[in-house]
C-alpha cells in the first residue's frame, strides 16, 4: 500500500519526472513495484484535452499509483481551473503546471516554458486552479528562457507566482533556448546551474523548491538535500529503473529495498490484471525493457519481450520466461503463471 491519504500534502522528496510517451498508467504502476513513497507525475496533458476528451483514457488510474500528480499544460486561467477541478474529483493529490517545457508546438499553443515572460499570465492560472481544487497547485518550470534568465527574473517569477497560491516549485535547473534547440537539447546543452537553484531556496526559504535536471539517479540526488527540499529525476528512472527499488531506504528510512524476484512477481500479477482487463501486454512491457540494465541476461529479457510482447495473446507467463535468464536457476518468480 502507498502512504498517499486524500487531503495530504504529497511529499516531493523524490519525484519521478512527468515525460511525455512513457510515465503513462502502466509505466506508474511499474514504478509503483519499486517505490511506494516517490510521488509520480502523468505526462503533460492540455487542459483543453481534459475539459474536452475522453476522461478515462486520458487520466484514468489505480489508487495503487498514489501518491499522484497530474501535469497540467495550458495558459487560460479558466479552462486549466476547470480542468483541475476535473483532475481533483478524480482523486489527484497535485496539479502540477507546466511551464518548462520549451517545444515549438507547445509554444505556439502558448504555454510551457514561454509562459516565464509573462508571469501574470501564470500567476492568473496558479490563481485559479487554486481557487477551484482543495489540493496543491504546484509548478514546474525552468532557471531562466533565451535572454531572459538573470537571477533577478527568475526570483520575480517565483514571487509572482507564490502570491497567486503556489508554494511548491520544480526547478529544472537549465535555462530553454525557445529558439534554435530541439526539446532534447534543450535537455543537454544548456549547462546546469544547481547553485542558482539553492539560491532561490534560500531567497524564498518558506517556500517548497525541488530541483530537477541531469540528476543521474537516486543515490545522485541525495547531495543536493542539503540544499533543497526534494529532487526529481526523470530519464535514468526509466532508463534503469530497478534503481528506484532504493527510494523509499535513502529518502524515507524505510528498512529494505523490494528485491528483483519481488519485482518480477509483481509484474506477472499486474500483467494478469492486465489480460483480465483486455489491456494488450505491450502496454506494459514497453515501460519495464531496462529493469535488468546491465545485469546477466538483460540482453534476452529485451529481446523476448520486443518480439513477444506484441503477439495479443502474450500475458503473464511471457514476462516469467522472459526473466528466467536473469534471475538463474532456485527462483521462484512468475510461477503462478505456469513460468
Amino acid at each position: 500500500m502507498n502512504q498517499a491519504t486524500r487531503g495530504s500534502r504529497p511529499s516531493h522528496r523524490f519525484c519521478v519526472a512527468p515525460m511525455m510517451d512513457w510515465t503513462d498508467r502502466w509505466c506508474r504502476r511499474f514504478h509503483r513495484l519499486l517505490t511506494r513513497r516517490a510521488l509520480l507525475y502523468t505526462e503533460m496533458l492540455h487542459a483543453n484535452a481534459v475539459v474536452h476528451g475522453d476522461r478515462e483514457h486520458l487520466l484514468g488510474f489505480d489508487p495503487a499509483e498514489r501518491p499522484l500528480a497530474v501535469q497540467l499544460g495550458g495558459s487560460d486561467p479558466a479552462v486549466l481551473a476547470e480542468a483541475a477541478r476535473i483532475c481533483a474529483d478524480l482523486g489527484y493529490d497535485e496539479i502540477n503546471l507546466n511551464v518548462g517545457c520549451p517545444s515549438d508546438r507547445v509554444q505556439s499553443g502558448a504555454f510551457g516554458a514561454c509562459l516565464m515572460a509573462t508571469p501574470k499570465t501564470v500567476a492568473a492560472c496558479v490563481g485559479a486552479m487554486a481557487r477551484a481544487v482543495p489540493v496543491p497547485v504546484t509548478v514546474k518550470h525552468r532557471i531562466g528562457i533565451d535572454d531572459q534568465d538573470s537571477e533577478a527574473d527568475l526570483h520575480r517569477f517565483v514571487r509572482e507566482v507564490e502570491d497567486a497560491g503556489c508554494h511548491s516549485f520544480v526547478v529544472h535547473a537549465r535555462k530553454a533556448w525557445l529558439q534554435g534547440l530541439s526539446p532534447a537539447e534543450n535537455r543537454e546543452v544548456p549547462p546546469l546551474d544547481y547553485p542558482r537553484v539553492y539560491r532561490l531556496k534560500q531567497e524564498f526559504p518558506m517556500l517548497e523548491i525541488v530541483v530537477n535536471g541531469g540528476i543521474d539517479g537516486p543515490e545522485q540526488g541525495l547531495p543536493h538535500l542539503a540544499h533543497v527540499d526534494g529532487v526529481m529525476v526523470g530519464r535514468a528512472a526509466y532508463h534503469r529503473p530497478f534503481e528506484l527499488a532504493c527510494v523509499d531506504r535513502l529518502y524515507y528510512g524505510d528498512s529494505r529495498d523490494p528485491t528483483i524476484v519481488e519485482v518480477v512477481d509483481g509484474l506477472v500479477a499486474l500483467a494478469e490484471e492486465m489480460r483480465g482487463r483486455g489491456f494488450p501486454l505491450a502496454r506494459l512491457t514497453r515501460h519495464v525493457l531496462g529493469l535488468f540494465h546491465g545485469a546477466p541476461g538483460a540482453r534476452q529479457w529485451r529481446r523476448i519481450l520486443t518480439e513477444e510482447a506484441r503477439d495479443r495473446d502474450a500475458g503473464p507467463e511471457l514476462i516469467a520466461r522472459a526473466a528466467m535468464p536473469c534471475l538463474g536457476d532456485g527462483h521462484t518468480a512468475g510461477e503462478s503463471a505456469g513460468g
